[in-house]
C-alpha cells in the first residue's frame, strides 16, 4: 500500500513537497490568464472606470437613502407628536363646549310665566266696589 501511495504521489505533481504549491498557483494563474481573453489597455482603463463609477454612485445613493430615512423617521415623529397635541387640543374645546351647553341649556327653555289671575283679587274688587 505504501508502494500505491509513493506511486501516486510520484506520478502526480499536485501531491508532492510545499514547493510544488507555487507551482500549483503559478499554472492555476496561466490557465486564469489563457481562458479568460485579453482585452485592450483602452477597454480596461473604461471596464475600471465603470466599476469605479458604479462604486461611487451605489455609495452616494446609499447615504442618501439613509440620509432620507432619517429624515423621514424624525418627521414620522414630529407628526405623531402633532396628532397628540391637535387630539388633546380638540378634546379640551369639547369639553369647553359641553360646559357651555350646560350652562345655557336652561335658558334655553321656555320661560315658566305665572299664571294670570282669573278672577279679580279681592281688595280690587273693594276699591271697584266702593267707587
Amino acid at each position: 500500500m505504501d508502494d500505491s501511495t509513493s506511486s501516486a504521489s510520484a506520478n502526480h505533481p499536485f501531491l508532492d513537497a510545499p514547493s510544488d504549491t507555487l507551482d500549483v498557483e503559478t499554472a492555476i494563474s496561466n490557465l486564469t490568464e489563457q481562458a479568460s481573453p485579453k482585452l485592450s489597455p483602452q477597454i480596461e482603463k473604461n471596464v475600471e472606470r465603470i466599476h469605479t463609477s458604479i462604486a461611487r454612485l451605489s455609495s452616494v445613493s446609499i447615504d442618501g437613502l439613509q440620509g432620507l430615512t432619517s429624515e423621514l423617521q424624525k418627521l414620522q415623529t414630529f407628526l405623531n407628536t402633532e396628532v397628540s397635541r391637535v387630539q388633546g387640543e380638540i378634546e379640551s374645546a369639547l369639553s369647553g363646549i359641553q360646559i357651555i351647553m350646560e350652562t345655557i341649556a336652561p335658558w334655553k327653555s321656555p320661560p315658566i310665566s305665572p299664571e294670570l289671575p282669573t278672577r279679580t283679587p279681592s281688595f280690587l274688587n273693594r276699591r271697584i266696589g266702593q267707587r
